[in-house]
């Protein structure tokens, strides 16, 4: 019988000191994976590695820069002499800076693109490297989002990159199927987090809405099914898909 637990799994999750990445640590630990928990900002990371163990579960604090190669290696590493080559790898990290193109310079378009695309490919690459070495099968999600699919103005470089992790996960979903490891993008719409609730609960927010079949934005929650979807053997079958969890905003569009 297939179905999404993941114990005895490890997961890698980048971006993991807030909001999305925050959240799915937690449900993949839920989930029974011991997880590995990246970002720049480690002060973060202890506080939800006491709050995974003590609802039972293990994760590790890493220290990831996802744009410098050897933070890459030596999260990897880390990982893997702590708690096993990581079988799941998702890759969350991210940033945007919202600007008119004609205003924003090429430090700030690089900046967006060297973490939402190069950092992503970089994370990847050197995950299903040790899979292989491991000769193990595992699941790499890349996370995207619907702007990857619709654009909109004054985030082009954000955009513009996650378009590019789509289009990039169907072409390591073709290189890596030979070793059993699947690539798939997550793609959601608009996610209610600490960053952007203000903006969302405010004025702006509720027309922004109502573009939504749904009519609403999404929890954190409402991502969980997917998550867990893509990230085990339910989806075994499922390689270089982009999977959209957006209320329906892309299909009105």
């Amino acid at each position: 019988m297939i179905h999404s637990d993941l114990s005895g799994r490890v997961a890698l999750v980048t971006g993991a000191s807030s909001g999305i990445g925050h959240h799915f640590a937690q449900t993949l630990a839920r989930a029974g994976a011991r997880v590995a928990i990246g970002a720049r900002r480690s002060e973060k990371l202890e506080s939800l590695a006491s709050e995974i163990a003590a609802a039972g579960g293990r994760a590790l604090p890493l220290r990831l820069d996802v744009t410098d190669r050897n933070s890459v290696v030596e999260a990897f590493a880390h990982a893997e002499t702590e708690l096993g080559t990581p079988d799941i790898i998702v890759n969350n990290a991210g940033v945007t800076i919202d600007r008119p193109s004609l205003e924003q310079d090429e430090e700030e378009w690089d900046r967006v693109v060297d973490t939402d695309l190069k950092g992503a490919w970089l994370v990847a690459c050197e995950g299903a490297r040790r899979l292989v070495a491991a000769e193990k099968g595992g699941s790499i999600i890349n996370v995207a989002s619907i702007l990857g699919i619709l654009g909109t103005p004054r985030v082009a470089a954000y955009t513009a990159a996650k378009a590019g992790l789509i289009n990039l996960s169907r072409s390591l979903a073709i290189e890596w199927a030979r070793h059993d490891i699947r690539v798939n993008a997550l793609c959601p719409g608009y996610i209610i987090t600490d960053l952007n609730r203000e903006f969302l609960e405010g004025p702006v927010g509720e027309k922004l809405a109502r573009r939504i079949p749904q009519r609403r934005f999404g929890q954190a929650s409402d991502l969980d099914g997917p998550l867990l979807l893509l990230a085990s053997d339910a989806s075994r079958w499922m390689t270089g898909s982009a999977l959209v969890v957006d209320g329906g905003q892309s299909a009105a569009a």
